[in-house]
């Protein structure tokens, strides 16, 4: 009879965990949790898989609350040795919605609607700057 009180109680633990661990892998903090509303304008990553895999965004963002665009830019992907860019706008008018593989990665017309750049560089160091393009 213990016996098979312990392999209740086993199978008990085993069914709270297996649910208790996939709670918590459908419901991590992403983009959507962040108090700003923000719009993909534009999109660039490179076809090399074997190599550096560069990624430049260009994103609305409806305010300049610096931490919260620091935030959603690192909800942004990054790869390993490679390299990530968004660039905040605060305007949709005035955003880029191509981007280019080089720099500049967009027209200079839209630099004066840049409110920040954010850069997880290939060795994981993250740099953000406010008004990237003002002198």
């Amino acid at each position: 009879m213990p016996s098979r009180y312990l392999f209740y109680v086993i199978i008990l633990i085993v069914a709270f965990l297996i649910i208790w661990i996939g709670k918590e892998s459908f419901t991590q903090p992403g983009v959507g949790d962040l108090d700003l509303e923000f719009e993909e304008m534009a999109f660039y990553r490179n076809e090399n898989n074997t190599g550096p895999v560069v990624r430049v965004y260009a994103v609305y963002a409806e305010d300049t609350i610096w931490n919260v665009l620091e935030e959603y830019g690192q909800f942004m992907p990054h790869t390993k040795y490679g390299n990530t860019k968004v660039f905040f706008f605060d305007s949709k008018e005035n955003s880029p919605l191509e981007i280019s593989p080089e720099e500049p990665y967009f027209d200079k017309m839209y630099n004066q609607y840049c409110i920040g750049k954010y850069e997880k560089s290939s060795m994981g160091d993250i740099n953000f700057v406010k008004y990237p393009f003002r002198k």
